[in-house]
């Protein structure tokens, strides 16, 4: 059980937050919940609670193997899957889809697309940003009949812009030293046509789609420098 001050009880808050943020809740709602989802099930210690494990505070792993990322996979959310042949849930995503290396975008595969789907739209995300959460893909106008694209491929119609104010893939250049980010890979299936302009944020994909996701997936990957 991670104690509030931890740095694995605010990874799992990051993950609680990003779980509600894939229901489409505005940004203050997905805090506020994260942090009652928390407070419920971890509620601050008391000093010398002896049910804290022993070590300073703070104690974490390397960047790479830090054992409080990762350590809980992720489950299918709604049916539809969404993985990679290039890297597992929660694995490392390897160099050549970083920025400052071949920059392409990785492979990607789904299934179990509901039946009444119109579209499909996928962003991919890093929370851990020094300035918060950093654009990596925006993709809209994905066929509801495709089932994934090859590595360098654009799997729908439109790319939105990325955080290094590009449009397409724009790979994991997090900042040397630290420890390993998580890219958040989300496929939406949506219930409409979201007929969104190329230059579409992030933020205005989750607008169209509020009231409208069928069903999601999502696929992590770890990157360090």
């Amino acid at each position: 059980m991670p104690d509030p001050s931890s740095h694995q009880y605010d990874i799992k808050r990051t993950r609680l937050r990003a779980e509600y943020d894939e229901e489409v809740v505005p940004d203050q709602g997905a805090d506020a919940e994260a942090n009652r989802t928390l407070q419920r099930d971890y509620p601050p210690r008391r000093k010398g609670d002896p049910d804290r494990a022993a070590g300073p505070k703070g104690d974490r792993g390397t960047s790479r193997g830090d054992p409080a990322i990762g350590d809980e996979p992720r489950p299918l959310s709604d049916g539809l899957e969404l993985r990679s042949s290039a890297f597992s849930d929660h694995t490392l995503i390897p160099d050549r889809y970083a920025y400052d290396q071949d920059n392409l975008s990785p492979p990607l595969e789904w299934r179990g697309i509901p039946g009444n789907a119109q579209e499909l739209a996928l962003l991919c995300e890093d929370p851990d940003a020094p300035n918060g959460t950093f654009v990596h893909w925006v993709v809209t106008g994905i066929a509801a009949s495709s089932g994934g694209a090859a590595e360098g491929d654009l799997p729908g119609d439109v790319t939105g812009p990325n955080g290094f104010g590009e449009h397409g893939w724009g790979g994991p250049h997090p900042p040397a030293g630290d420890e390993a980010h998580r890219y958040f890979f989300r496929l939406y299936a949506a219930d409409r046509p979201l007929q969104l302009p190329g230059r579409a944020t992030a933020d205005d994909v989750h607008a169209a789609l509020h009231g409208h996701v069928l069903s999601r997936g999502t696929l992590v990957g770890l990157f360090a420098r």
